[in-house]
């Protein structure tokens, strides 16, 4: 996407987007120069769209509401249909992916994100994740190993961890039966969020902290 792109037809009649950009980035943790990044823009543009200086193509919307975790309706200001509060049992399909399985447990389109995960044994424990937001986790069964920054934890079921998740963290099973989780965690439609990092596979170290 580039910064010249020509203003679409009938741009001018778009409601105006400014007053809800900028707080959506903010809720979303992102600097303007990262969200920038993200949707392919550069900095001033994106602060020009941010003051009603300029008024976003709809290739722009898209960009900026994936980047945002939100929808075009909510960037544009309208107001979002109710939703159920209750997410049934039989509702919650497995999804695959990487080793992982998760089922949704909250709502969608919401700013914060709630997941049942199963962890098994050796799955995505050398992938280094680091993105905007917050995470929050709860071992149900089985224990974990979380690695924050340069220091590693083995949490058993009971135990709690919620920390910024711009610290690099690296998620493992520690038994061979897996590990079942709840996990919630805000940004989680983004793209910010592919940005892993490869790196040795999680292994326990001298005065792993407890």
């Amino acid at each position: 996407m580039s910064d010249a792109e020509p203003q679409p037809e009938g741009a001018d009649v778009l409601p105006a987007v400014a007053p809800q950009l900028r707080e959506l980035r903010r809720r979303a943790a992102l600097t303007l120069e990262a969200a920038a990044r993200t949707v392919g823009l550069s900095p001033a543009h994106l602060s020009r769209l941010e003051t009603g200086q300029r008024q976003p193509s709809l290739p722009m919307l898209l960009a900026l509401a994936r980047t945002y975790g939100t929808t075009v309706s909510e960037l544009l200001g309208e107001t979002p249909a109710d939703r159920d509060a209750i997410v049934r049992s039989s509702d919650m399909e497995p999804t695959r992916a990487g080793g992982w399985t998760y089922w949704q447990a909250g709502a969608q389109g919401r700013g914060m994100q709630a997941l049942r995960v199963h962890v098994p044994h050796g799955a995505q424990g050398d992938i280094v994740r680091v993105h905007p937001g917050e995470e929050w986790l709860y071992v149900l069964q089985g224990r974990l190993r979380l690695r924050l920054g340069d220091t590693a934890y083995t949490l058993d079921p009971g135990d709690s961890a919620h920390f910024d998740s711009l610290t690099p963290h690296r998620i493992a099973a520690a038994d061979h039966l897996g590990t079942d989780l709840l996990f919630v965690h805000t940004l989680l439609q983004s793209p910010a969020t592919a940005l892993c990092l490869g790196g040795d596979p999680l292994s326990p170290t001298p005065g792993e902290s407890r």
